[in-house]
C-alpha cells in the first residue's frame, strides 16, 4: 500500500499543474466512490459493474449512482417496523399440527406472515375479465376497499375503476387508494378530485424528490404490487394494473397476463400487508383506524379453508429477499418439473444454477418469456443466458407477438407462486413486491393448463439458432455485462 502511495506521488509530481489538479480530484471521486458503493453490500459482481461504470464516466456517474444506484432504507425499515404497531398480533404463526414445510417455514421467517388457507382461489387470464370482477367486488362492497397499485392509468379503464371507487364512496365505504409515484406519474389532482370529494382517500407511494434539495430522489424502490382488498374479505393480486394496455377490449395488442381472485384467511394477510405500506406512505398511526372493520368477525379461520396458501413479500425494507429466495428453494425441492413464466428474466447465479441442475438433474424445466418485451435491454439481457440453459435441458419458449406479462412459477404438481414479481434484480432487491405461494394439486393443475395453452402458442428456442455478431451476440453480451445494474 506504501509503495502504491509513493508510485501514485511520483506520478503526480510528473503531471503538469493544471492536470495534477484534476487527476488528484479524479483520484479522490474514485476513493470516495468506491467506498460509498462498498458499504452497500451488493453482490461483488453488481459492486464492480458500478465502480467500472462510473470510474469510465467521472462526475457524470456520480450523478447516475446518485439518482438509480443502490439506496440504504435503514430508516425506511425503522418506520415500516413501527408502521405494524397495534397490528402484528393478526399475524399469526404456523400452529403446531399445520403441515408447515420448508417452504412455509422459509417464508414466515423471512416475512413474519404465517402459512394460512384460502377457502376461493380463481384464475383471471387477462385484463377484461380481471377489470369485470374487480368491478363487480367494488360494487359489492359494504365497508371498505383498499387499493394498492404500481401502474394506474386516467384512460378508459382508469376512469372505470375510479368511478366504480367514486360510487362506492358516496354510498358511505371506505375507499383508501395506494398509488406509485413513478408508475402512477400520468394521475393528476383533477382526476383523483371526485374521488375525495366523495369522501376517499389517495396518497403516493415514494413521492418524487428531485427538487428538494439534499434528498436522493426516489426513482427507485418503487411499490411493484397490484392489490385490492374488499371488507376483509375478498381479495386481488397478481400482475395485472389498471391501464388500457392491459385490457384487451381496448387494445387487441393488450399485455397477456394473469391475476387471481381470493377469499378466506389468507385475505387477513394481504389486508395487513396493504395496511402496513398505507401507514409507511401516509404517515398515519394504526391506531386511527378501526380494528373490527379492518379484520372482521365473519373472516374464515385458517381450518375453514382447504386450500394452503401463504403472502409472501419482499422489497429493499428487507435482506431477505423473500420471494427470489423461494423461488430457488422450490426449484431445488422439486422432483419432476419446474414451469418459470416471466416477462422479464435476467437471473442471478443462485437462481440460474438451480434451474441448470435441475435440468441436468433430468427434471423438466421450461422457460417462457416474451419474444420481445417492452424493454429491449432486458430482451437482449435474457438471450445472453440462453445458450447455458439450453446446453442444460431446459426448454424455452418465446411467447408473441403480445407482450407476456405473466409471471407464474410451477414446481410439480402442488406448488405453484404467483403474483407481482418479475425474475430480475429489480423485482428481487429494488421493489415492493407481492406473491402468492400455493399448495394445492387443483389449482396448480389449473395453472398449468393455463400455461400450457402459453406455451402452444409460443415459438421453441434451439441450439442452433442462427445469431449475428452485430446484431445479436454483442448487444446480449453487453446487455448481459450491464445485468447486475438493472
Amino acid at each position: 500500500m506504501i509503495a502504491f502511495f509513493d508510485a501514485l506521488r511520483h506520478g503526480l509530481d510528473a503531471i503538469p499543474h493544471l492536470g495534477k489538479g484534476m487527476a488528484i480530484a479524479y483520484v479522490l471521486y474514485l476513493i470516495g466512490l468506491t467506498g460509498w458503493i462498498m458499504l452497500q453490500k451488493r453482490e461483488p459482481v453488481a459492486t464492480l459493474s458500478w465502480i467500472l461504470s462510473l470510474a469510465a464516466l467521472p462526475y457524470i456517474g456520480l450523478f447516475i449512482y446518485y439518482l438509480l444506484g443502490p439506496q440504504k432504507v435503514k430508516r425506511q425499515r425503522l418506520r415500516r417496523g413501527r408502521s405494524r404497531s397495534g397490528m402484528e398480533h393478526y399475524s399469526s404463526v404456523c400452529p403446531p399440527d399445520a403441515d408447515c414445510t420448508e417452504l412455509a417455514a422459509i417464508g414466515q421467517a423471512t416475512t413474519g406472515l404465517a402459512p394460512s388457507s384460502a377457502t376461493e382461489v380463481e384464475w383471471l387470464v387477462d385484463g377484461a375479465a380481471t377489470y369485470a370482477a374487480l368491478l363487480e367486488g367494488i360494487n359489492q362492497a359494504r365497508d371498505h376497499v383498499n387499493l394498492e397499485y404500481y401502474i394506474f392509468e386516467p384512460d378508459h379503464t382508469g376512469t372505470a375503476v375510479r368511478d366504480a371507487l367514486v360510487a362506492a364512496a358516496q354510498r358511505g365505504v371506505q375507499v383508501r387508494l395506494l398509488l406509485d409515484a413513478v408508475g402512477a406519474g400520468n394521475i393528476r389532482a383533477a382526476f383523483l378530485k371526485p374521488l375525495l370529494d366523495a369522501g376517499g382517500e389517495a396518497v403516493w407511494f415514494h413521492p418524487r424528490q428531485l427538487l428538494k434539495p439534499f434528498k436522493r430522489p426516489w426513482l427507485n424502490l418503487r411499490t411493484h404490487r397490484k392489490l385490492v382488498v374488499i371488507d376483509g374479505l375478498l381479495a386481488f393480486t397478481g400482475g395485472i394494473n389498471i391501464t388500457d394496455e392491459e385490457n384487451e377490449q381496448r387494445d387487441p395488442n393488450a399485455y397477456r397476463d394473469l391475476h387471481m381472485r381470493l377469499r378466506g384467511h389468507v385475505v387477513r394477510s394481504l389486508q395487513l400487508v396493504f395496511m402496513e405500506d398505507w401507514l409507511y406512505a401516509s404517515g398515519q398511526d394504526a391506531q386511527q383506524f378501526d380494528q373490527a372493520r379492518l379484520w372482521p368477525r365473519e373472516t374464515p379461520s385458517r381450518d375453514d379453508g382447504s386450500i394452503n396458501a401463504q403472502v409472501l413479500v419482499s422489497g429493499p425494507d428487507s435482506g431477505w429477499e423473500t420471494i427470489h429466495r423461494l423461488h430457488v428453494a422450490a426449484i431445488h425441492e422439486a422432483k419432476h418439473r419446474v414451469w418459470l413464466v416471466t416477462p422479464y428474466f435476467v437471473p442471478g447465479e443462485a437462481a440460474r444454477m438451480a434451474l441448470t441442475s435441475a435440468a441436468l438433474g433430468g427434471l423438466e424445466v421450461r422457460l417462457l418469456v416474451p419474444k420481445m418485451s417492452d424493454s429491449w435491454f432486458v430482451t437482449q439481457a435474457a438471450r445472453s443466458y440462453f445458450d447455458e440453459l439450453l446446453q442444460a435441458g431446459v426448454k424455452i419458449y418465446e411467447y408473441g407477438p403480445r407482450m407476456l406479462h405473466t409471471k407464474a412459477f410451477i414446481a410439480d404438481d402442488d406448488v405453484c407462486i404467483v403474483g407481482t414479481a418479475n425474475f430480475d434484480h429489480r423485482s428481487f432487491r429494488l421493489n415492493f413486491e407481492l406473491s402468492m405461494l400455493l399448495r394445492d394439486k387443483d389449482r396448480v393443475a389449473e395453472l398449468a393448463g393455463i400455461l400450457d395453452h402459453e406455451f402452444d402458442s409460443a415459438s421453441r428456442v434451439h441450439n442452433e439458432r442462427n445469431r449475428g455478431l452485430w446484431r445479436h451476440r454483442l448487444p446480449e453480451a453487453f446487455a448481459r455485462l450491464a445485468s447486475p445494474l438493472l
